[in-house]
């Protein structure tokens, strides 16, 4: 093969590399936010679309004409780690409320591509009245009025709504205000990443399959279906027939091992080998998982680490990365750090003792996380910080203490070359 023909293959890898960390950090990329990175993925899209499946089981929609791309990823455990969040200057998750609101305005969006926001709002008055158990809305209150609006700022964001005339923002004050929106359609129906449409939940599905079991959450009063982590709603929601159901063929098994321990891996920021469910831990031990868990890794541009303990992915170019640790972006992420290195060499230790030492924190640094510097503060911050630690797979609440798992030895205070004193000198260098 010429130079030039080896060239051309290491150029189409690592574009197609790059595309897939792309993906995992931004699941829905448009050409109108970032051309370059849309028209990538564009250009790449068959051997992107045969790497999700194969790797992952994951479907990746690509609309050149509608100019976005869209990764739905399907997380075999689901969970409440990565909220919706708030588009405003809070930055906070959505809540129940907002979330039905959301829904309602996605629901109503798809009967027009041109509306206003008055229009929508009475739409959504009229839908929150005739469904059951929904509260209803009423947008003469401003905490109402606030929530539709993160719920609009959200899938304007995303691409779905664009305001043609005036601005979303000023509904806030004015019941009145005048915002005329176009409608893409299409995407809205995008943006729900669901295996199972939510008008056939309700329906009796196999339950128990290895991708989504309904977990301990029952029933609720008077015929209630919860919905949330583990709950039977969000069972029948993920259930993916692929798996075999409740009575899965050994391909189908083997299928399922895979897909779900790349989708972890790719997902969380490590996973430890207690974690895995017993077809999980002997696909990653086995010569073909050992095989294709690192050609997915290669192929994507992640460096695998793997560990007695378990196994990390590492993006060295932090594209496939949406938050980062260490940082210095928020008072818990420091003082999660600063305590790391307490519950590395103190072996388990008891929230008071935690408590104390985000406490001891505060005092060592009066002028620091001005935030937690009242009663209660450094509760808050220990509890804050521990949020963080878990979030990364670095501790882990077990019988009534706090434990540091093997992932966090990395962090531990090495006189050397320490992450935990460049991170107390930056502190002192803020005070």
């Amino acid at each position: 093969m010429s130079s030039l023909a080896n060239q051309l293959v290491r150029a189409e890898k690592e574009e197609i590399a790059r595309a897939i960390r792309t993906l995992l950090g931004r699941p829905l990329v448009s050409r109108h936010d970032d051309p370059a990175a849309f028209d990538l993925i564009r250009k790449r899209r068959q051997p992107l679309i045969q790497w999700f499946d194969y790797f992952c089981g994951w479907r990746l929609v690509v609309e050149p004409r509608q100019g976005y791309a869209r990764l739905v990823k399907v997380k075999t455990e689901p969970g409440a780690t990565r909220p919706a969040r708030r588009r405003r200057t809070t930055r906070a998750p959505f809540d129940r409320r907002r979330y039905t609101l959301l829904c309602l305005c996605a629901a109503e969006l798809l009967s027009s591509p041109v509306t206003t926001i008055g229009m929508l709002a009475q739409r959504v008055v009229q839908a929150a009245a005739v469904e059951d158990g929904v509260p209803a809305f009423d947008p003469v209150r401003s905490e109402e009025r606030a929530a539709f609006v993160d719920a609009l700022k959200l899938l304007e964001h995303y691409g779905a709504l664009t305001a043609m005339d005036g601005a979303t923002d000023a509904y806030l004050d004015d019941e009145e205000a005048k915002v005329l929106y176009r409608v893409d359609t299409t995407r809205v129906i995008r943006l729900l990443a669901a295996p199972v449409p939510p008008s056939r939940v309700a329906a009796t599905l196999p339950g128990g399959h290895p991708a989504a079991s309904a977990g301990p959450a029952g029933e609720g009063p008077a015929g209630e279906r919860p919905v949330g982590e583990g709950s039977p709603v969000t069972a029948e929601l993920t259930f993916e027939a692929r798996y075999g159901g409740d009575e899965p063929t050994a391909t189908q098994r083997n299928l399922w091992a895979r897909h779900s321990l790349i989708r972890r891996l790719l997902d969380e920021p490590v996973v430890h080998r207690d974690e895995l469910t017993p077809d999980q831990a002997a696909y990653a031990d086995s010569l073909t998982g050992r095989r294709l868990l690192r050609r997915a890794a290669g192929e994507a541009g992640f460096v695998l680490e793997e560990r007695a303990e378990g196994f990390l992915l590492i993006d060295p170019d932090g594209i496939a990365t949406d938050t980062r640790f260490p940082d210095d972006g928020s008072h818990a992420k420091v003082a999660a750090l600063l305590m790391l290195d307490l519950l590395v060499t103190s072996g388990p230790v008891t929230d008071a003792r935690l408590d104390a030492e985000a406490a001891g924190l505060l005092r060592r640094f009066p002028q620091w996380a001005k935030a937690y510097q009242s009663d209660g503060g450094g509760p808050r911050l220990a509890a804050d910080a521990l949020e963080v630690l878990t979030s990364f797979g670095l501790a882990r609440r077990a019988g009534g203490r706090i434990a540091a798992l093997p992932a966090a030895a990395r962090y531990r205070n090495r006189p050397q070359n320490s992450g935990l004193q460049l991170q107390a000198s930056h502190v002192q260098e803020e005070v």
